[in-house]
């Protein structure tokens, strides 16, 4: 009976060509790794909020104090009200949701960027429309995101599009009808979302630089978007 050094299966696997999803990713078998690891990081920091007195108030974005304290773009992504177990309910299960139909056909790498883009989208979407002492937490802006980069992903399932656009057109609804839920950040969240989708899924296969393309687009929509950003915050800052 032959034996095989390690090193030797090493090498053979690395010499094997990598399988890749629909839209260019590495393909992993199991379970989609970041879906679950964004809803756990969002679950651990309520734990925070409740456990640290003062702790969500470090975290909420107001648009007047973003350039003095730009982390809040990003963390008031990850807490929820702690009024309501339904707010951070609602949002991991949309995330739970979109995140397993997504992640498999984008792989970990773009689906990571997907979501940071649509979260600081999110943000950038409340920096420009609301009133700048207005607290604003939540996921709900790069959820937006993953859900319309779902339209993008599924556009010839027209059974699929026809479901999302009710649940679409529902949440248009409920955004301007029901008071506590920010509009612009789903608004922001929506708009990076479906063009940071386009950036991967319109890229044919056939085009040899597809995977270079698709990561190209993707960090000039990102440097485009902390401009925006940084612009937003400035502008806020001094009309405050």
């Amino acid at each position: 009976m032959g034996v095989q050094c390690v090193e030797c299966v090493a090498q053979a696997n690395r010499s094997l060509p990598q399988q890749k999803t629909e839209f260019g990713g590495r393909l992993r078998a199991g379970a989609p790794v970041i879906t679950y690891a964004v809803i756990g990081l969002n679950i651990f920091v309520y734990i925070l909020q409740w456990v640290i007195p003062g702790f969500t108030n470090s975290l909420v974005l107001a648009p007047a104090i973003a350039a003095y304290e730009p982390w809040r773009l990003i963390t008031s992504a990850f807490a929820h009200s702690m009024g309501s177990f339904l707010h951070l309910g609602m949002n991991m299960y949309g995330i739970y949701i979109f995140g397993t139909l997504l992640e498999p056909k984008l792989g970990r790498l773009r689906f990571t960027w997907l979501y940071l883009i649509s979260a600081f989208g999110g943000s950038l979407g409340i920096l420009l429309l609301s009133a700048p002492l207005s607290a604003t937490l939540g996921a709900s802006g790069a959820l937006a995101g993953l859900f319309l980069a779902t339209f993008v992903v599924y556009r010839s399932n027209k059974q699929a599009l026809r479901q999302m656009g009710i649940i679409l057109v529902l949440n248009i609804v409920l955004g301007f009808v029901v008071s506590g839920i920010s509009w612009q950040g789903h608004l922001g969240g929506a708009i990076t979302g479906i063009l940071a989708a386009c950036c991967i899924v319109l890229i044919p296969r056939s085009n040899p630089q597809r995977a270079r393309t698709q990561l190209l687009l993707l960090s000039g929509l990102s440097i485009l978007l902390l401009a925006a950003v940084y612009v937003a915050t400035q502008a806020v800052k001094f009309t405050g």
